[in-house]
């Protein structure tokens, strides 16, 4: 198999692999905040940046790592990058309206549940049954983004936790697609979402009122970084199950406000070392456990 690297990976070294690819995924999409910050926009005018910046680079290098060609990647992805292409506007759009109408504490929270919700998915669509040891893993971390957000806890509003809710069962049902159809291009996939994404946003969005700094900002975020975590994060699912991919992302919950404090100096309150020490603990210890498992 040569999804991204061009190398032939091992049989026994694929979970491993995957975790890794996971985590770099999560490191990725974890400088998300701080562009954005930078850049001086934030909720439509976000997403819609995104999703254009998105729709450009992906076929770029579609076009560049993948001999069939933007056409070809796509028609041989078939339906599903369509669907895959859906589910990320909804999970992104549904995102973005969820932190405006409700508080972050309660978004980070409810998207908590998205392994969870994805080991339901993958037993239900796939027959796939999650491990003991994913289970406890997802509760701990769990059990750490609810620490991290304590102290912001219960702030928001209903519809903003149903579209919290909403965003992340996109997510997961977007997981348990590609962990499906694995023959289906990533790269296709988050170039698709990335359209629908610009489109929907369109209407939303003032582009016109953007300076030259949000722009390059912007266009570093979603040219590069964020697609490319977003990429990674579902080439995993070919390598690890969909629940699995899900709890490694939440390293995002740690990585976000370590990455504010070096660019902004943000100290993280108490409750944030704390949670994401649970966090952290737990990511390592699984990873060390399937690495075991694997040799």
């Amino acid at each position: 198999m040569s999804y991204l690297t061009g190398y032939t990976l091992d049989q026994k070294n694929l979970r491993v692999s995957g975790i890794l690819i996971t985590l770099l995924g999560a490191v990725l999409m974890s400088f998300d905040p701080i562009f954005i910050r930078y850049s001086g926009v934030s909720g439509f005018d976000t997403a819609f940046l995104f999703g254009l910046f998105t729709a450009i680079s992906m076929p770029f290098f579609i076009q560049m790592r993948d001999e069939r060609g933007v056409i070809g990647a796509l028609r041989a992805s078939g339906w599903p990058v369509l669907f895959s292409g859906l589910l990320m506007l909804g999970s992104a759009s549904s995102l973005v309206l969820s932190i405006k109408l409700t508080s972050v504490a309660n978004t980070f929270v409810i998207l908590s549940i998205s392994p969870a919700l994805a080991a339901a998915f993958s037993w239900l669509f796939l027959g796939e049954v999650t491990k003991r040891a994913t289970w406890i893993s997802i509760i701990s971390i769990m059990i750490g983004i609810a620490i991290v957000v304590s102290g912001s806890f219960g702030s928001g509003t209903l519809m903003g936790d149903v579209l919290a809710g909403l965003a992340v069962t996109c997510l997961s049902l977007n997981q348990t697609l590609l962990r499906k159809y694995q023959g289906v291009s990533r790269m296709a996939s988050v170039g698709v979402g990335g359209f629908l994404l610009a489109v929907a946003m369109f209407f939303l969005a003032a582009p016109s009122t953007y300076s030259l700094n949000t722009w390059v900002i912007m266009g570093l975020m979603g040219l590069f970084t964020a697609p490319f975590g977003r990429v990674l994060s579902q080439v995993a699912t070919r390598y690890i199950t969909a629940p699995e991919v899900g709890m490694l992302l939440m390293i995002e919950t740690v990585l976000a406000p370590l990455f504010a404090f070096g660019f902004f100096g943000e100290i993280p309150h108490q409750e944030s070392f704390i949670g994401g020490t649970i966090i952290v603990v737990t990511i390592l210890i699984y990873a060390v456990i399937s690495g075991r498992e694997e040799a």
